[in-house]
């Protein structure tokens, strides 16, 4: 699939990879918000979702450390999103949900409402990744089906891959998972 051309602020610090993933993740995002007829208001937090989340994944160090805040066990890689959750709040954002999405969409939240939950799974089920294709095409399609199961099927393969490749649990993942399950 061909990423969309998508318009990032003038602060984003990408890559022209990620800008690709962002561009898929937007459009799976906007799909789903079509194919569940969502408000005009939460269909934009969708798009601003998808379009924001990764905006500062390629910022340095020092920023993402400054914005990103002293977060137990993240590591680096991980502070992208709280980094550009705390952009947008010091430039007046004020979508609690949208700002908690974008914070926590790599390790997931108990916290959050649909919008964190799509913004989750668009991000693993944009159909750019490489790996389990076939599996996460149809996990996507029923998304606007079965929002909630599917939910439920993205966090399970989420932590099995990362407990397959000895990767660190996050606390945050595991209370979703407890909650989920």
């Amino acid at each position: 699939m061909k990423a969309p051309i998508v318009d990032l602020p003038s602060w984003a610090q990408v890559s022209e990879k990620r800008r690709a993933h962002i561009g898929r993740v937007t459009a799976v995002l906007d799909e789903w918000a079509a194919q569940l007829k969502l408000k005009k208001a939460e269909a934009l937090a969708w798009h601003d979702a998808g379009l924001l989340h990764d905006a500062l994944r390629d910022a340095p160090e020092e920023m993402l450390r400054e914005l990103g805040g002293d977060l137990p066990g993240f590591e680096l890689d991980m502070l992208h999103g709280p980094a550009a959750a705390e952009f947008l709040r010091r430039q007046g954002e004020t979508r609690t949900d949208l700002l908690d999405a974008i914070r926590y969409h790599t390790v997931g939240s108990c916290e959050w409402g649909r919008l964190g939950r799509a913004l989750y799974m668009a991000d693993y089920l944009e159909p750019g990744r490489k790996f389990s294709r076939a599996d996460r095409a149809y996990l996507a399609v029923q998304v606007p089906h079965d929002f909630d199961g599917t939910f439920r099927q993205v966090v399970r393969a989420r932590l099995e891959w990362s407990l397959r490749e000895g990767m660190q649990l996050y606390p945050e993942t595991v209370q979703l998972w407890n909650q989920v399950r």
